[in-house]
């Protein structure tokens, strides 16, 4: 992603407890961030993991329609039982 360009900020309120306040300046100070940087940094995680979740939906539905072929399957399960590691 291209998020550390220059790109013009718009300030937004948002309202947190003083417990959470406290864990978010440890977390920072612990990382030498700011806070507003860790927000950050969570609201693009966030949208990662939307993204992440509208593809999984979207990649689950296309199999409705059209399902794996069982070949495909047997032969992905055969090499993943040859190829994973024994612990």
């Amino acid at each position: 992603m291209l998020y550390h360009m220059i790109m013009a900020r718009r300030e937004v309120l948002v309202q947190l407890d003083d417990q959470l306040v406290a864990q978010l300046d440890e977390i920072a100070a612990e990382h030498g961030t700011s806070r507003s940087e860790l927000l950050r940094r969570g609201a693009l995680a966030v949208i990662q993991a939307e993204d992440i979740r509208k593809a999984d939906a979207t990649l689950r539905t296309a199999y409705r329609w059209q399902p794996q072929d069982p070949a495909i399957v047997t032969l992905a399960q055969r090499l993943a039982a040859e190829t994973s590691p024994t612990w």
